[in-house]
């Protein structure tokens, strides 16, 4: 069997859009940048598409210094150069604390305006594990890696009245090859030059639902889903993974599975 990677994202910004990427050097937090800032209410829970749809709408570009974020009908683009020493807020995902970087009041005030809610913009400081598996993350839901097989949305769109396209699902590495669902056997890959450990199946939720070009959101996939990916009380569609050994990431990388799963992930 030959596979191949042919899709890299990163989501500088928890929540906006993605950033296709032709190459990117894999580090233990995932693909550089990625979720390293994130919006939050004053009381400091995190914001996401789940709350406020109109996020998928954001398009965040981020070089490591200056963060530019632009959105339909906003009055200005945002050009806002990342703070390291701002006050440090305590912050939650999913009612895990962690901390960020307050981004200061014209960060604040432009996102507050695009997406109507008052919110911050915080930047990642500090250290956060995965629940699993020994990783760390920045602002991700909880791991640095989602993957999923090209196949498996083939699958799933011969079953819907409409298809989808990959980013309802905000993968990292799309891998063509493998099968429908054949990231579901697989525990240890080699990518190129990295290996990744694939840790826990990915439970989806209402984002998929959201069509990330207009904000408009139906009942699928989640519904066609429901009826043969529901396990263990989730809807699951794609893998989490951890890096295990780090290096540079490039479409067309062969992708490799090591060892194959004894039964679902834990």
């Amino acid at each position: 069997m030959t596979a191949t990677l042919v899709e890299l994202n990163a989501y500088p910004l928890k929540g906006g859009g993605g950033t296709a990427l032709r190459a990117a050097e894999l580090t233990a937090r995932g693909l550089p940048f990625d979720r390293e800032f994130m919006l939050v209410t004053p009381e400091g829970r995190f914001l996401s598409q789940r709350d406020l749809a109109g996020t998928a709408l954001l398009r965040p570009s981020y070089d490591g210094e200056i963060l530019t974020v632009n959105a339909p009908g906003a009055a200005s683009t945002l050009v806002h150069k990342a703070l390291e020493d701002g006050e440090i807020l305590d912050v939650t995902v999913h009612r895990k604390e962690c901390q960020g970087v307050d981004q200061g009041e014209e960060a604040a005030e432009w996102f507050a305006s695009v997406l109507g809610h008052d919110c911050r913009l915080v930047r990642f400081t500090g250290h956060r594990p995965t629940r699993h598996g020994g990783g760390e993350v920045m602002f991700a839901d909880g791991y640095p890696l989602l993957l999923i097989s090209a196949e498996s949305l083939a699958d799933l769109n011969a079953r819907l009245d409409e298809p989808l396209p990959m980013n309802r699902f905000r993968p990292s590495l799309v891998v063509e090859g493998l099968g429908a669902y054949g990231e579901d056997d697989a525990r240890l890959l080699r990518i190129g030059e990295t290996l990744i450990e694939v840790v826990r199946p990915c439970s989806r939720c209402v984002v998929t639902t959201t069509d990330q070009d207009t904000g408009e959101r139906g009942r699928e996939p989640l519904r066609t889903l429901a009826s043969y990916r529901t396990r263990d009380r989730g809807i699951q569609f794609g893998q989490n993974c951890v890096p295990r050994r780090l290096g540079t990431l490039t479409l067309g990388d062969p992708v490799e599975v090591l060892e194959a799963a004894a039964g679902p992930p834990a």
